[in-house]
């Protein structure tokens, strides 16, 4: 197959930077990130893997941004789906920008990457990991726009793997990874507008977190080596599905 050659989405921070060092350090993978934000860990990457690791700064709901990733690498012979947003309020109490904004990042951003993709991935025989989360089947107050946004990503990875069957399309739950996101769970957002018992679940998980960097393999390997057999399929990384494909 040669070298591996993944397009990432929401590369600069937590799991997706996670990812992306995996990619490069221990796949010998090429590597175009995407991002809105460009971190400082994204920038030491790139000054220690200056060949492999090309990065793209832009909004990834303007179908620009993924096009412009597409440019640097025609043929990619993975997508790795990761960027999100996580923006809790009650359903009372939200607004349709909110949901636009949510659905927009989750949802739609997604298919600027997906659809430009397809006539390589389909020529690579290639994948396509969607970092999702276990919100898509839960009901936890405050979250409704991020629940049906994952609800809806998942549904859009098994109806491609349903329509494109020479390409592998798997969702994976990266488990709670002490990221910035879960940071501001824990934070002001999450005390605003969740119940006092669903915020202090999250308080009190702090010391359970994963390792994005432990969660991240598994994403990684998936991009590089999933088999066919887990398409249309979504699981937890340290699931039965994912056990294969954690750091031995």
């Amino acid at each position: 197959m040669g070298q591996p050659r993944i397009i990432l989405t929401g590369a600069a921070n937590g799991i997706g930077l996670a990812v992306t060092q995996i990619l490069l350090e221990e796949f010998g993978a090429k590597v175009v990130a995407i991002d809105i934000n460009i971190s400082e860990g994204i920038k030491a990457l790139k000054e220690k893997h200056s060949d492999a690791l090309q990065i793209v700064e832009g909004d990834i709901t303007k179908p620009e941004t993924s096009l412009e990733a597409l440019a640097l690498e025609p043929s990619p012979t993975a997508l790795m789906l990761n960027a999100g947003v996580c923006e809790l309020v009650t359903i009372a109490d939200s607004t349709p920008a909110h949901w636009s904004k949510v659905f927009n990042v989750n949802v739609l951003a997604l298919l600027n990457t997906l659809i430009p993709a397809v006539p390589a991935l389909r020529e690579n025989k290639g994948r396509v990991v969607f970092t999702s989360s276990s919100a898509a089947t839960k009901r936890r107050g405050a979250w409704a726009s991020y629940n049906a946004s994952k609800a809806a990503e998942n549904a859009i990875a098994r109806t491609f793997a349903t329509e494109e069957p020479d390409i592998t399309s798997i969702a994976v739950c990266p488990g709670m990874a002490d990221t910035g996101m879960v940071e501001r769970i824990r934070g002001n957002m999450g005390a605003k507008a969740m119940k006092p018992d669903d915020h202090k679940f999250f308080v009190e998980a702090k010391k359970n977190m994963i390792n994005p960097l432990d969660c991240g393999y598994v994403l990684a390997n998936l991009a590089i080596n999933g088999k066919h057999e887990l398409s249309g399929e979504f699981f937890t990384w340290d699931s039965p599905q994912g056990a294969p494909y954690q750091r031995k």
